[in-house]
């Protein structure tokens, strides 16, 4: 059974299907004030700060680190501490005067596409990041720029990326801002000024889409970083660079490579013996690619980091005898001096359904059994929340905090009691969860004074078949994104999915691995939490609006609108003695290029709230949703072969024609009626390259656009009311 055989209405539905038609949404924002530069006294106020600044980032090292999670006045590291908690102890702001909140300033970060930066503040200096790794500097005090830096990467290879042109943040250390760019550098930049100091390539192979969107963590002086591509047929790895200098000091591979060649390792050479070489995994890589999660535990000396999916997503192509892949979607512990494997857990052996463990982790010590236990807090995209061991990586327990029905539980040992038809890539399988995942990079965080971690769980329906035709690189019509490099060995929505998508806040407990209570949304791909000592918990949601929640008994304390959707997390911090919380804000990710959740649109903006902010909020303003598609003229003979085409090329940015309605990427079905006939004005070397467009010249030709606009119009036309 493939796409191509199907009927036609049932093609519409699959199709209409790919990306579960919700109604979104996107925002709007003030524009950013410069600082202003005025001669003489100015000059001399502006080096003062500049050597105040230098004075503050320069203490930053793991020792301030490891100070400041006692007491939390600055937000210096992305989690907050080494342990990734998110949990101020700062209390000024608290259940009972929450109300109060009001905007302070608000900032423009001049980004259209999606922003999931975590900011950083030191000293009342403020480090965020949005969308094409631009990084802004911010005097928290005034909400004005100091400086931005721009590494300029190159806007036409926006496609080579999966999930949007996003960043989700900096380090800081000894003086430095340290940006992973989207195109693979590590920059190292001076912290008073914005001026680079080093940059290295991290990516071992420009031939493979490589990118670059997690945030760096400095540990023991050295600057860690992975990066992301297993939908293109990569091969994962982390590497450590010196912070002073750029020089790499160690790297390690997450899966093992063309085994006729040396492992790198002893670690390897193990996992080596989990793969089938009839699969020739080393061709499309393997995938494992360390895109997110990052620990970081002093006094054990060991470094955590979650691993992602396969590459291609079918085991059944890239490991045809089966096996559980490792160190496929794992928790690895290495050694921070030398990279060296310590140990691993293996949370979704032989992934076969993108169930990466990269989403965020939590370290804490827990009462477990009436003794104390050093462990890992872990929600990854397969639905089941775990608490591991991280002195040693054994399992302790794991539930589904959202329903699943690839797997019923994990037994003792830890190891998943799968379903058989989760694994018969013969047939239509709709996957709970689905590649989305029940919990993705969104931050979740962990408050030791409920014992509540704070979990924004989700779900978008995706139903899911094995390609049996799948090539690597073969590029085949219907085929997910397989023009732009994908290699899934998946076909999507081969049958429309019958599972509901959800947005859900949980406030889970892991002792008692249940929910404590949970906040339902209108819609998936809701922001991260914060939670703090003042018996709060902070997220903002993808209809537009920012909330705070009594973190004991999740009632709903005090909201304000965003406009945009919120896919980020907030932080808080003190500022000359006074408690803040800000938040970044703008709509994307691979959720949001298609789909919205509100009726509005701007720029991606940073808005910073205390008690008694009095400052208005800025003109929302209003998505501009033209009429749906008419008058294309097509050959009803076309829709078939364009749906493929269709497909294979545009639909996980641009959503299905007239049915969804465009997140910050627009919908084809709703465009004026003369770009969909001049549509190769558009695709070929276009105007929107400059936005991250692709340039299909070499991949299309004009009878494939001719196609293409038959699939656009005939979908238009099929969604249209009748009279």
């Amino acid at each position: 059974m493939t796409p191509a055989s199907q009927p036609a209405a049932r093609r519409l539905a699959r199709v209409a299907a790919i990306v579960a038609p919700l109604a979104l949404a996107i925002a709007a924002a003030p524009a950013a004030t410069a600082q202003d530069k005025a001669p003489g006294k100015a000059q001399g106020k502006t080096h003062d700060k500049a050597a105040r600044i230098r004075a503050a980032t320069g203490a930053v090292d793991g020792a301030f680190i490891q100070a400041n999670a006692a007491k939390t006045g600055d937000w210096p590291s992305y989690g907050l501490d080494y342990a990734e908690s998110r949990f101020s102890k700062l209390k000024q702001i608290d259940s009972g005067n929450v109300k109060q909140l009001g905007l302070v300033w608000s900032y423009n970060l001049e980004s259209t596409r999606g922003v999931e930066a975590t900011p950083l503040v030191v000293d009342g200096i403020m480090y965020v990041t949005a969308s094409w790794s631009v990084v802004h500097a911010i005097d928290t005090r005034t909400g004005r720029r100091l400086w931005s830096f721009d590494p300029k990467v190159d806007r036409s290879i926006g496609y080579r990326g999966c999930c949007d042109v996003v960043n989700r943040g900096v380090a800081i250390y000894q003086g430095k801002v340290y940006v992973g760019a989207y195109d693979g550098r590590l920059v190292a930049l001076d912290a008073a000024t914005g001026r680079k100091l080093w940059e290295k390539d991290t990516i071992i192979d420009h031939k493979h889409s490589y990118t670059i969107t997690g945030a760096p963590r400095v540990v023991k002086g050295k600057v860690i970083i992975g990066n992301g591509g297993a939908e293109y047929g990569v091969r994962g790895y982390v590497t450590a660079y010196d912070a002073d200098t750029g020089e790499q000091k160690w790297r390690w591979f997450t899966v093992p490579g063309d085994p006729a060649k040396p492992f790198e390792d002893e670690a390897l050479e193990r996992a080596a013996k989990t793969w089938d070489p009839a699969g020739k995994w080393w061709e499309a890589g393997g995938g494992g690619t360390v895109w997110d999660t990052m620990a970081f535990d002093p006094e054990l000396n060991l470094l955590y980091i979650g691993t992602g999916n396969g590459s291609p997503w079918s085991r059944s192509r890239r490991s045809p005898a089966g096996g559980d892949n490792l160190y496929l979607a794992s928790v690895v512990a290495l050694d921070p001096d030398t990279g060296k494997y310590v140990w691993h857990y293996q949370e979704t052996p032989g992934d076969n359904w993108d169930y990466t463990s990269t989403q965020p982790m939590i370290l804490a010590d827990l009462q477990l059994d009436g003794q104390p236990r050093k462990v890992i807090l872990h929600a990854p995209k397969n639905g089941f929340f775990f608490v591991i061991d991280r002195t040693n990586g054994k399992f302790i327990s794991a539930r589904n905090f959202v329903d699943v029905n690839w797997a019923s539980g994990y037994d003792k040992d830890g190891r998943p009691i799968e379903l058989p038809a989760a694994r018969d890539g013969a047939k239509p399988y709709d996957a709970i969860p689905g590649p989305y995942g029940a919990h993705n990079w969104h931050p979740m965080s962990f408050n030791p004074q409920t014992g509540l971690v704070y979990l924004p769980a989700q779900h978008v329906p995706i139903n899911l078949i094995d390609d049996k035709n799948w090539t690597f690189n073969g590029s085949q019509p219907g085929q997910p994104h397989g023009n732009l490099g994908w290699n899934t060995a998946k076909f999507l929505n081969a049958e429309p999915p019958k599972s509901q998508p959800f947005g859900r806040l949980i406030a889970w407990d892991p002792v008692r691995q249940k929910a404590a209570w949970t906040q339902d949304y209108v819609s998936p791909w809701n922001g991260g939490t914060l939670t703090t000592a003042g018996n709060l918990v902070f997220q903002g949601t993808a209809d537009g609006r920012f909330l705070a929640y009594d973190a004991t008994s999740g009632e709903k304390l005090w909201e304000t609108p965003t406009g945009t959707g919120v896919i980020a997390a907030p932080v808080t911090y003190l500022v000359d003695g006074k408690q803040y919380v800000s938040i970044a804000v703008g709509w994307g990710g691979v959720y949001g290029e298609a789909q919205r959740a509100t009726e509005r649109k701007g720029p991606g903006t940073v808005y910073t709230f205390a008690v008694g902010g009095k400052a208005p909020l800025p003109a929302f303003v209003a998505y501009q949703q033209g009429a749906l598609l008419s008058g294309v003229k097509y050959d009803p003979a076309n829709v078939q072969a364009g749906t493929m085409l269709y497909v294979s090329n545009c639909v996980l940015c641009h959503g299905v024609p007239g049915v969804d309605r465009g997140g910050n990427i627009p919908n084809l079905g709703y465009m004026h009626t003369a770009y969909i006939q001049n549509l190769d004005k558009f695709i070929f070397k276009g105007p929107a390259m400059s936005r991250g467009m692709p340039d299909f010249t070499g991949k299309l030709s004009m009878d494939d656009v001719e196609k293409i606009k038959a699939f656009i119009q005939a979908t238009a036309d099929a969604v249209r009311p009748k009279p």
